[in-house]
């Protein structure tokens, strides 16, 4: 008798899709998936390694590796493991700048940007980095204002070749502001800050404490502070281990002082402007 049918229904794999396709379908906790060859329905619990956990309405779970052979809906899916969400891209540089993503550093200019000391340009760094290298501007440091018209004189300021000089405690009267004074240059742009020193232009509420200490006059500003919090105070290792942490809790330009903030972006635009 000729066969009515003309092949076997049941042959192959009955839980693949028409055609040949596969749905693929993410697992996440709390879907209720069944395994029809046992007919075992359950929600997700967990997956790793490829295989998933299957829990039924009265506590039992069952594993069975993910892959094809499962009914999501009452349709025929294959499970696979959520994909991972890469990195998210950074939108905002850490001085608040729209990030540029791709772009080379500019070579570097002919004009620079300098500041008192290393802790300085550590925070410049930190939360200028970005902008700087894109902009192609150097920062260097003085080690002290004392050499400041020396060094001018040195670097022979002109147009394509400007420098931008950020002062601690610029305020008027103070030895910063004479020594600036003698600084009479179109081609250099002398800006400072009211802190005694650059630690303090780090908002106090980033770093934890509810004030900057007032040290007294005469006495080695850092191992001030070390001291009224409480932190090791006897060398520059105690006072470098202490900065480290302080930088630390700099983010973005949101940890800083306006008063700096201003004055860095007003030394940025000096010096890229031919």
């Amino acid at each position: 008798m000729a066969d009515r049918y003309g092949n076997d229904v049941l042959a192959g794999d009955w839980r693949k899709p028409k055609n040949g396709r596969t749905v693929d379908v993410e697992l996440a906790k709390g879907m209720v998936v069944e395994e029809p060859t046992s007919g075992f329905v359950g929600a997700v619990v967990r997956w790793e390694h490829g295989v998933v956990d299957l829990e039924d309405r009265f506590g039992k779970i069952r594993t069975y590796p993910m892959g094809p052979g499962f009914w999501v809906d009452g349709k025929p899916v294959s499970l696979v493991a959520p994909k991972k969400a890469g990195p998210a891209k950074k939108t905002k540089t850490a001085s608040g700048s729209v990030a540029v993503e791709g772009v080379r550093a500019r070579v570097a200019r002919a004009s620079r940007i300098y500041v008192e000391g290393r802790h300085d340009a550590e925070l410049v760094e930190r939360v200028w980095g970005d902008d700087l290298r894109i902009e192609g501007v150097v920062v260097e440091y003085l080690e002290g204002i004392d050499d400041l018209p020396a060094i001018v004189n040195r670097y022979q300021p002109g147009p394509g070749r400007r420098l931008g000089v950020l002062v601690d405690h610029l305020v008027e009267g103070s030895k910063e502001s004479k020594i600036a004074a003698q600084v009479n240059n179109r081609h250099v742009l002398v800006v400072g800050h009211p802190f005694i020193d650059i630690w303090e232009a780090v908002k106090p509420s980033s770093v934890g404490i509810a004030a900057w200490p007032k040290i007294p006059y005469g006495e080695d500003w850092k191992k001030g502070v070390l001291k009224s919090f409480g932190w090791p105070a006897t060398d520059q290792a105690d006072v470098a281990a202490a900065w480290k942490h302080i930088l630390s809790k700099v983010k973005s330009f949101a940890d800083l002082d306006p008063a700096l903030l201003g004055r860095v972006e007003e030394l940025i635009d000096f010096v890229t402007m031919d």
